[in-house]
């Protein structure tokens, strides 16, 4: 029992989890029976090509049948009866009954309801038709049907004057201008009938003159059917009724010809202008005379200088401020706008984009209304968008809404220039001079309307559209309240041939600028530029003729001159740098930092001077640096080797077969290992330029500085991303630059200075220690006559000793139980500034010249043996001549020592010539560091810097030009390392193989 009572229970679970798994399997095919029976397409179907009985279903997207006795609507999206069918019911699509007329009673109502009989003929429509001028009656006073529709004429006569409207079921009152100059409901000649309004011909108006030109800058014009349509009859109204509405209309048209003005045709401008000159009786609107009465305000007037005098004579009324108490920042713009027929349409605002077509959140659009943000927005739309969106032209008086200082409201028309303006066939508004400007104020943004030909139904021939819009603000001189002069709107439009507008696309552009009188500004630079020049040039002649006298030569030649030009180069990239970065750092100071507004940022127009500046500084310090580079890598050096022979050492004879006693060699191990230092601390710099352009950068781009050189009123480090980002002022950048590098690079330098060089490594001062553990002096001269020396001979009479020996040699040195390292006895002076005698010199070059090389055995060298012992021996004369030099040997070629007088250190030149004497001049501050990298710190700085800064003007972007600022900075690097081995190598015999 048990054991069949658990095979029971096995089998029912077994039986269970195989129907479970049955339903699955059945649900799961069940799915994808459906799912592939399910399609997600269809045909694509339009209205317009559903057949005439049929309809378009608008729920389900597809063409569907009528019923019987049916057949499409207008509009393709129900069904309507047949001619001679009423309906019996409709309940809208296919759900509708009709039922044919009776024979007596073949015509339908206009309702389509009922059937009816006509005292006339029938429409296609299957409607009753009445002859002109009269009008269908179907039903009586209280609605009944009549049996049969009649035909009423509507009394045209004095009494009455009426005529059938244009539905023809009901009488109208005629056209006031027809009662008026016919008094009938007719205007038959010799009136005129035009736009639907008849005129009389008598009187002193033109009309059969008027052109219905519409002018384009494609070189084309062409009968506009606006213009032809409502043109004359616009301007009747307007001068015979003075209806406003037609005033306006009037105005508008002439806006849309682009106010342009011809006294040889009665265009729409010039029937503007003959209006307004024959309307001055009417007075004027608001005390402005070029505005009169029932007419809109257009022009300014045309009198030559009269645009200088709108904009720059009265400044308005109130004052901007970015920071305070009374801050005000925005430009409260207002515009009265007006549709194509002169209608009224509202007071609006131009925040949220009215003159702006290009599309963007509503915070970056307003943006362009922040006082002192200076704003571009450029777009390309596609044509056929601009048609959808613009099919009717809307135009705008523009106005600025201020407060006074009893806080009363006010408007201040704002004059626009329009670029497309002709006056007389002439483009006045694009010639270079304001006084020849002829200013106007209604403008609009696109123009789909004029440029139709025959059919104002029909697509455009040309649209006309703002391609470029730009308001310009100027600031009144010398103001400390932020008073400003009227705005200015500046106006492009772009005729655009319209023939596939789908792949069409127009480009727009809308900016506001902001800008001051600069003059002041470019005299003050013009009078530090003249200042500082001129000390340029005294300081380039003290440099010049303290090269003179260091080459040894009182002639002036072009060697001089041209040495002169390339001091005053340096010396005029210094007064240029010094401009430029000044007057960067005032306008980022002065702009930023304001309260009320007393300063504007130069348009990028004003930059142009500024940034030749920069690059004058630029070439300049270019040069500079590269004669100091080609002077650094020419210069001559020897090593002195104090080492003496230590006894005596025997010594194979070659060829002889014996031995001999010989001096034991002096090792040269000492000095190719000094020659290493000083090739490693050629290029040695006070800063590290890795982490010079690393840290600049880094503060730019991360930490937001490059925010500070945007063209707004802002300070903050930081932008949101939603918020107009302005563009940036080449002069900002500039500033933020050179400020951020120079702050940097001081920080380095005095960090070096104080803490590095003290406390780390002070490689200058290890080298000189190096030349007196090597027992080596440095022999150095930069020029002809004038070099450096460093005393490098060891106290101890000798240093190629082994480690026992050293180690005591330097305790007793830390002890002060030997003599001092200095030249002079009991002194540590090591470093001199050397002014040698022309006798010095011309021994030093004959010498020189078989050690270089250069020319075939000296004088004073053996003539047998090869080239290279030859350089040997003359390696060992130049060693022996200079170490007796120094030792005072050569009485002839003597040498004494001095300080330098204070003012020969500011000028850096020396007043004594060496004649019979040469001359060694203490030098504390280890100055033959000036031919190397590490003395010319302030070069090196101020020219990268001008390299980083010429790249960023030039291409905008700050990762390039640090990119660009290291590389080369290690290419010249290299390639003073490289020829300044070379040079060592030759000038001291130093294999180049052991300089690393």
């Amino acid at each position: 029992m048990v054991t069949g009572g658990r095979g029971t229970v096995v089998a029912m679970a077994a039986w269970s989890t195989l129907n479970a798994a049955g339903v699955t399997l059945f649900l799961l095919l069940v799915l994808l029976r459906v799912s592939q029976a399910q399609t997600f397409f269809f045909p694509f179907r339009q209205p317009e090509t559903c057949g005439h009985n049929q309809y378009f279903d608008i729920s389900a997207l597809s063409c569907v049948a009528c019923g019987p006795n049916q057949r499409q609507d207008a509009r393709g999206t129900v069904c309507v009866c047949l001619p001679g069918f009423q309906m019996i019911s409709n309940n809208g699509g296919p759900d509708i009954i009709c039922k044919k007329c009776p024979e007596n009673m073949k015509g339908v109502t206009g309702d389509g309801w009922n059937c009816i009989s006509c005292p006339g003929g029938l429409t296609a429509e299957g409607k009753c038709h009445c002859p002109t001028g009269h009008i269908l009656v179907e039903r009586d006073v209280n609605g009944t049907l009549l049996s049969q529709a009649t035909c009423k004429l509507c009394e045209e006569s004095e009494n009455s004057f009426t005529i059938a409207n244009a539905l023809g079921n009901r009488c109208v009152q005629c056209e006031p201008t027809f009662i008026n100059t016919s008094r009938s409901c007719v205007c038959s000649e010799p009136n005129i009938l035009t736009g639907g309004l008849c005129f009389s011909s008598t009187g002193n108006f033109p009309p059969r003159m008027i052109s219905a030109a519409r002018y384009g800058d494609l070189g084309m014009s062409f009968t506009s059917e606006w213009f032809a349509e409502y043109l004359q009859s616009s301007a009747a109204a307007c001068w015979v009724y003075a209806n406003l509405t037609s005033c306006q209309a009037l105005g508008n048209m002439c806006v849309m010809n682009m106010n342009s003005y011809d006294s040889t045709t009665f265009d729409a401008c010039r029937l503007f202008q003959f209006i307004f000159e024959n309307t001055a009786g009417l007075g004027t609107v608001h005390s402005v005379s070029f505005w009169r009465q029932n007419l809109p305000w257009l022009f300014y007037g045309d009198q030559l200088g009269l645009a200088p005098q709108v904009l720059s004579t009265t400044p308005l009324p109130t004052n901007f401020s970015f920071k305070g108490e009374n801050q005000n920042t925005k430009l409260k713009f207002v515009a009265a706008s007006y549709d194509v027929r002169g209608n009224f349409l509202k007071w609006q605002t131009l925040e949220g984009g009215v003159l702006q077509l290009c599309p963007d959140t509503e915070t970056r659009l307003n943006a362009a209304y922040s006082f002192g943000t200076t704003y571009q927005q450029n777009c390309e739309i596609p044509i056929s968008k601009i048609l959808t969106d613009f099919p009717m032209p809307t135009f705008y008086d523009v106005y600025l809404e201020y407060t006074d200082e009893n806080q009363h409201q006010y408007i201040w028309a704002v004059p626009v220039l329009n670029l497309n303006l002709q006056h007389n066939k002439i483009f006045v508004n694009q010639d270079s001079s304001s006084g020849k400007w002829l200013l106007t104020r209604r403008m609009f943004l696109v123009d789909a309307l004029s440029g139709r030909e025959n059919d104002l139904g029909s697509q455009p021939r040309l649209i006309r559209v703002a391609t470029q819009i730009s308001l310009s603000i100027r600031l009144v001189p010398n103001t400390k309240n932020g008073n400003i002069y009227p705005p200015l709107i500046t106006v492009a439009y772009s005729d655009i041939d319209i023939k596939d507008p789908n792949s069409k696309s127009v480009k727009i552009s809308f900016s506001v600028t902001y800008e001051m009188d600069q003059g002041e500004a470019h005299v003050q630079t013009d009078i530090a530029l003249g200042v500082l020049g001129g000390l340029a040039v005294l300081l380039s002649l003290l440099k010049t003729a303290g090269w003179k006298r260091r080459i040894g030569s009182p002639m002036i030649d072009l060697q001089t001159v041209m040495k002169f030009l390339v001091y005053y180069a340096g010396d005029l990239a210094n007064v240029f740098f010094i401009i430029t970065v000044g007057t960067g750092l005032y306008w980022l100071i002065f702009f930023k930092a304001q309260k009320s507004v007393s300063v504007l940022l130069p348009m990028p127009a004003q930059e142009e001077r500024f940034v030749t500046y920069v690059g004058c500084a630029f070439a300049l310090k270019a040069l500079q640096f590269l004669h100091k580079l080609i002077s650094q890598i020419t210069i001559d050096i020897f090593f002195i080797d104090w080492e003496r022979p230590k006894g005596k050492v025997l010594k194979a004879v070659e060829g002889e077969g014996g031995v001999r006693s010989a001096t034991v060699p002096v090792s040269i191990w000492r000095t190719y290992f000094v020659a290493n230092e000083w090739n490693e601390i050629q290029t040695v710099r006070k800063i590290n330029p890795l982490f010079q352009v690393l840290t600049v950068l880094f503060l730019l781009e991360v930490v937001g500085f490059k925010n500070l050189a945007l063209m707004d009123s802002s300070s903050s480090l930081s932008r949101s991303p939603p918020s107009y980002i302005a563009p940036y002022s080449r002069i900002l950048r500039y500033a933020v630059s050179t400020a951020l590098w120079l702050v940097i690079g001081i920080i380095q330098i005095v960090f070096f200075a104080v803490f590095y060089e003290r406390f780390i490594e002070d490689k200058i001062r290890q080298f000189v220690d190096l030349c007196c553990m090597s027992n080596i002096s440095v022999f150095l001269l930069s020029h002809r006559c004038f070099g450096y020396y460093i005393h490098g001979r060891s106290v101890h009479g000798h240093a190629d000793t082994n480690m026992e020996e050293m180690n005591m040699n330097l305790k007793r040195e830390a002890e002060n139980l030997c003599s001092q390292r200095g030249l002079i006895p009991n002194t540590d002076g090591q470093t001199f500034q050397i002014a040698i005698s022309s006798q010095m010199r011309q021994q030093y070059d004959r010498i020189h010249e078989t050690l270089t090389r250069k020319n075939g055995p000296a004088r004073l060298l053996s003539s047998s043996g090869s080239t290279f012992e030859q350089s040997i021996k003359a390696y060992h004369t130049m060693n022996k001549f200079l170490g007796s030099f120094i030792d005072h040997v050569h009485k002839e070629m003597d040498y004494f020592i001095k300080d330098k007088l204070l003012l020969e250190r500011i000028l850096g030149m020396e007043f004594m010539e060496p004649m019979e004497k040469s001359i060694f001049y203490n030098d504390e501050s280890y100055s033959f560091s000036s031919v190397l990298y590490y003395g010319n710190e302030a070069t090196l700085l101020i020219y990268d810097l001008m390299f980083f800064c010429v790249v960023d003007l030039a291409c905008q972007n700050f990762i390039l030009a640090s990119f660009l600022t290291y590389l080369q900075q290690e290419i010249f690097r290299f390639i003073r390392n490289t020829v300044g081995q070379k040079n060592l190598a030759s000038k001291t015999l130093v294999d180049q193989r052991f300089l690393i």
